[in-house]
């Protein structure tokens, strides 16, 4: 299982995967510390550099030997609270090499290996040195040395709608740019691969970019002293993860991002998923506003209006944006006088909150901070104690702006004092018993397993960018993509499709779809009740009875960008959910039914019509029932634009 390579004082280490199909080679070459990666003897990531930038420092990781190196195996299953899986398997192989500097005064790190059956993950250890217990890291050498004929789906990093772009394709050598991970090849190999990092703490976010050997370097995020992280030795990198699949729908099962973070160290058996409705889309289809007036949102009025409403519907949950001070004009510019305590006058919070209660109606608050993290931390604790203080268990928060303002100095949300804030807004929930609904937040790098309250993310382009912003195709690259990074608040389930305020880029079936391909543990379903409760009704049925925390997750067919389809077994009984969506291209797929746990079942369908057509015809759609068997093979039709869901119940 574990080789060294050379003499007795070894400068190459080999570790296999469980399976033995992935080998990693560690190796030092003229004092410089390098590793590869061969996938059943054939090399897919070329030998590539290990080490950092110190200021006032020597670079650290080209003028090493090798201390000593120790291994071992990890099996076990890990439980996860909620999710698209209630079970993931953790089994590596792991090499840890302890190395040392060739200095009069030597400075000693490890590189922790794990080899995984599909993926390999590395991270470093710092440690003091002549007394030195903090350090400055100005630049992070990491390379990961792809095929420059790889293709790859990415976007931009360093731009001012943060991850909000659309997903691009383009060969690996013509990369212009950083770009964000997680980030997808597909090698000429044939394999599939996506890099990522997980347990993001205290440190700068990891993009990606091309150095002048056209090799794939680490690019992390600075701050505005131009250095990427201020640290307390000792100190463990964050996790940088190379994602391994056969294909492109194997790749969206992987996991590899909550086994490396730890395990909860409290209790948060009070966590529970949400589904939820909103005073939100009104907004932008321009029949209310954020800001005060008359055509106010947020007032107490509407909020009693939308809580019957969800009683009606059987949504366990309200989102009420606007409802606080500092929405009045250009909103954007003023968030650092946005006041988190202080709601508006037609809004009565206490008042709304006793009704919900009353109601059974879980109220999700709503913190927009426009970025002004200086302003936000100044009244985090009391905020979050006005929300707890009158019932409210879960809150959507917002960071919209270019940058974060963050003791007085502009800031990127993706470096280390971006993440450090996200950070200390998801501890400081627990403590209170708040769920967090984060959007523009920083990546989702499987925190989630060790902080349970961190319930969804947005962190990509929604359906608020519906309108003529988003293509049918945005969707069919997500599961490859940003999904690889964990669930996403896409606000789904918009009826009103033909609105011309927010004309929607696809059909009906394809709003259902999405609560299947697109997992959060907070789903929205972010129409107006008036849309669910009368011309839409049927359709709506799949809204209410679709799950947000799953027992299984399978991909069934897809290629990015173009198409995707998945099959998810709730949680809570034995009933498979699957949904499908396509591009601007239809497409007829066959489903088949060999993963089904028992011998019939009940099939709920709904499915475009035969002349569906995103632009054309969106509301066509078929509602049928059906009993299906294990092993069927069933016919299903994707409009351009279109998509499908069925729910299937056990008959027995």
């Amino acid at each position: 299982m574990f080789t060294s390579v050379g003499k007795t004082k070894a400068t190459a280490l080999e570790i296999k995967s469980p399976s033995e199909d992935i080998t990693l080679r560690f190796s030092i070459y003229r004092g410089q510390a390098y590793y590869e990666i061969i996938i059943k003897n054939r090399i897919v990531v070329h030998r590539s550099k290990l080490g950092f930038k110190i200021a006032g420092e020597n670079i650290l990781g080209n003028n090493v030997g090798l201390l000593k190196s120790s291994q071992r195996t990890h099996h076990e299953t890990i439980e996860m609270l909620w999710g698209e899986d209630r079970l993931i398997k953790n089994h590596y192989n792991e090499l840890t090499v302890h190395l040392v500097e060739n200095e009069k005064h030597p400075r000693k790190f490890n590189l922790i290996f794990r080899i995984f059956d599909d993926g390999v993950a590395f991270r470093y250890e710092l440690f003091p040195y002549d007394n030195i217990k903090r350090i400055t890291i100005t630049e992070e050498l990491t390379e990961f040395n792809f095929n420059p004929a790889s293709s790859v789906w990415y976007i931009p990093a360093y731009q001012p709608d943060r991850y909000e772009y659309d997903y691009k394709k383009t060969e690996l050598g013509h990369l212009k740019g950083s770009v964000h991970t997680p980030f997808t090849i597909k090698a000429p190999s044939g394999y599939y691969f996506a890099i990522h990092e997980a347990a993001l703490y205290d440190y700068g976010s990891m993009t990606l970019k091309l150095n002048d050997n056209y090799i794939l370097k680490s690019d992390i995020t600075p701050m505005s002293d131009h250095t990427i992280a201020h640290i307390e030795l000792p100190f463990s990198t964050p996790w940088r993860l190379i994602m391994v699949a056969s294909s492109a729908t194997e790749l969206t099962k992987n996991r590899l991002i909550y086994v490396l973070n730890d395990s909860p160290s409290q209790d948060f058996s009070w966590v529970k998923t949400l589904k939820f409705i909103g005073i939100w889309w009104s907004m932008y289809v321009g029949e209310w506003t954020w800001a005060p007036g008359e055509k106010h949102g947020a007032t107490t009025k509407h909020a009693k209006e939308y809580i019957d409403a969800a009683v009606r519907l059987g949504i366990s949950g309200l989102l009420i944006e606007g409802w606080n001070d500092g929405w009045e004009g250009d909103w954007l510019e003023n968030g650092a006088k946005t006041n988190f305590t202080t709601p508006m006058p037609d809004f009565d919070l206490p008042t709304v909150a006793r009704y919900a209660n009353q109601n059974h109606i879980e109220l999700v608050g709503h913190h927009e901070t426009v970025g002004f993290i200086d302003n936000y931390e100044k009244q985090l604790e009391a905020a979050y104690n006005y929300y707890a203080a009158n019932g409210i268990h879960y809150i959507k928060t917002g960071y919209a702006g270019s940058k974060m303002t963050i003791n007085g100095r502009r800031e990127y949300h993706h470096s280390q004092l971006g993440v450090n804030h996200y950070q200390k807004t998801i501890e400081l929930a627990a403590k209170k018993h708040i769920c967090l609904n984060i959007h523009e937040p920083i990546k989702g790098t499987g925190i989630e397993r060790t902080w349970p309250n961190l319930l969804a993310r947005e962190g990509a382009r929604g359906q608020e960018y519906e309108g003529g912003a988003l293509s049918p195709s945005h969707a069919c690259f997500l599961p490859y993509t940003r999904l690889l990074s964990g669930g996403m608040d896409y606000t789904s389930g918009i009826f009103d499709i033909e609105n011309p305020a927010k004309r929607i880029a696809t059909t009906l079936a394809r709003q259902l779809a999405y609560f299947v391909t697109i997992y959060s543990g907070m789903q929205m379903a972010a129409d107006r009740p008036i849309f669910y409760e009368e011309k839409f009704k049927e359709a709506f049925k799949f809204i209410h009875d679709v799950p947000t925390s799953f027992e299984k997750n399978l991909p069934l067919a897809g290629e990015i960008g173009e198409y995707y389809v998945v099959a998810r077994k709730d949680r809570d009984s034995h009933d498979w959910y699957i949904g499908g969506v396509t591009s601007e291209t239809s497409r007829d797929i066959t489903l088949e039914l060999n993963f089904l746990d028992q011998d019939s079942y009940l099939g709920e369908f709904y499915t475009d019509a035969h002349d569906s057509h995103y632009r054309t015809n969106p509301l066509a759609i078929n509602i049928y029932h059906k009993t299906v068997a294990k092993g069927d093979k069933l016919k299903i039709h994707l409009a351009p634009g279109g998509g499908f869901a069925i729910r299937l119940i056990p008959k027995s």
